[in-house]
């Protein structure tokens, strides 16, 4: 075995934690949780989505984990290992669907250098959310800009990456983690003390269950799914690294709490300031890049809050990027034994070329359609719909029938857990955790 293949680990727990909470939280936290909170009723849909994170992401985060743990090897070897050889190619679609993923996710990580470079430079503070807009629209329209913004995400992505995982991803994240956390709060106590704010704490918190509806369930099943980076390889990958002894239950149970506090601080950070601005809360995926720059304008410090707002949407970002160029990363090296460095550039590349095709999109390839759909939504719905859930059920599938023995270990090891307690663990990843992957791939078909 070539010295490009063997075997890796985190420094610490505390390091694989951090890093696959930041894989979990990304943009999602801050980009997509407070539109889709503000879209679906704000607590009916936050607060379902809280309850499935504990349950069923849970449980389909423990599959993840001792599949990748037992396996030692990427999501297509691990699974192999573990399994059976015809069950790598569960692992191999969730490699190609973070692939993908990755390749228009730089689009939108493209855009958050832009916002913070224009909030560094003051350009981004205008008044008037119909002129940002046309901002907006103008900057992605125009290929050749929000192409370099794109390529320099990955760059950064791809240097990170290029430091392994003790000296690169795991020291970044000991950093940014906590920075994002610090800089979320900030802004918090800065939105939470405007005026009118409060009717924005309501509407995330106060149940108001006359609004519940079945898309707003589905929803937050769906956001579920997404924020915890389930079927992507990332997490089979970070428990390949995962220290044999390390408490795989617990490891698990932070993760997915520190995923749930970034979207609570990310709809904190956003929904006061629109509420005591009179924004409406539905604005949709525009919140972000259209809504909040126009509050920024009207903000006492306004400047100064941008810049920490954007900050965090960078960090965000790059947390969740590293974690997918590893998982593809992870299975080149250790699947064809071929090197670090010659791995992490021709993979940024690809994701360069067909990021160029989803960027394209916006601007000289609107009109290129697939089913109705751009190249950019295409990929985000063939990942979030097809590829996904495809993956995440495979690998449920095997770990509670296929290889319990294997799930069931990683699972004792460093700690007693009784027999009933066990049932329920594999009960909840081969019975419910499966019915939940095809509730949400049929809800979004």
């Amino acid at each position: 075995m070539s010295s490009s293949t063997t075997s890796t680990s985190w420094g610490s727990r505390l390091g694989f934690i951090l890093a696959s909470a930041g894989s979990a939280v990304g943009l999602g936290a801050i980009w997509k949780f407070p539109y889709m909170a503000g879209t679906n009723g704000g607590s009916v849909f936050m607060l379902p989505y809280i309850f499935f994170t504990l349950t069923v992401g849970v449980s389909l985060l423990i599959a993840e984990f001792a599949m990748g743990r037992a396996g030692r090897a990427g999501p297509v070897e691990s699974l192999r290992r573990v399994c059976g050889r015809g069950w790598g190619f569960f692992g191999g679609v969730g490699v190609l669907t973070v692939f993908l993923i990755l390749s228009f996710y730089a689009c939108v990580g493209g855009w958050t250098f832009k916002y913070l470079w224009d909030a560094i430079t003051g350009n981004g503070l205008i008044t008037d959310p119909e002129l940002l807009g046309q901002v907006f629209g103008n900057f992605v329209s125009n290929g050749s800009a929000s192409y370099a913004y794109l390529v320099g995400f990955l760059l950064v992505t791809a240097l990170i990456v290029l430091g392994g995982i003790e000296s690169g991803i795991e020291t970044v994240a000991k950093f940014l983690m906590p920075a994002l956390f610090i800089l979320m709060i900030i802004l918090i106590i800065r939105g939470v003390t405007l005026p009118g704010a409060e009717k924005g704490l309501e509407f995330l918190f106060l149940p108001r269950w006359s609004d519940f509806n079945a898309s707003a369930l589905f929803n937050a099943m769906g956001f579920c799914f997404f924020s915890l980076s389930l079927g992507a390889g990332t997490m089979i990958t970070y428990g390949s690294y995962l220290d044999p002894k390390a408490d795989l239950p617990n490891s698990v149970f932070w993760v997915a709490l520190l995923a749930i506090m970034a979207a609570l601080l990310g709809g904190l950070m956003i929904m006061p300031a629109v509420f005591a601005f009179n924004v409406d809360p539905s604005a949709g995926p525009g919140l972000t890049f259209v809504t909040m720059p126009a509050i920024f304008a009207q903000m006492p410090l306004g400047h100064l809050f941008a810049i920490l707002f954007y900050i965090c949407l960078v960090v965000a970002a790059l947390t969740s990027s590293i974690s997918m160029l590893e998982a593809c990363v992870a299975m080149t090296t250790r699947q064809f034994s071929m090197k670090r460095t010659t791995s992490i550039v021709l993979i940024t590349i690809g994701c360069a070329l067909v990021g160029l095709a989803a960027n394209l999109s916006f601007g000289a390839w609107a009109d290129v359609k697939f089913f109705g759909k751009t190249v950019f939504d295409c990929l985000d719905y063939v990942t979030s719909n097809v590829g996904m859930p495809l993956s995440t059920f495979g690998i449920a599938i095997a770990a509670a029938w296929v290889a319990w023995p294997a799930t069931k270990e990683q699972l004792l090891t460093g700690r007693n857990m009784t027999d009933g307690k066990l049932k329920v663990i594999r009960f909840m990843v081969g019975v419910v955790s499966p019915l939940f992957v095809l509730a949400v791939a049929g809800g979004s078909l």
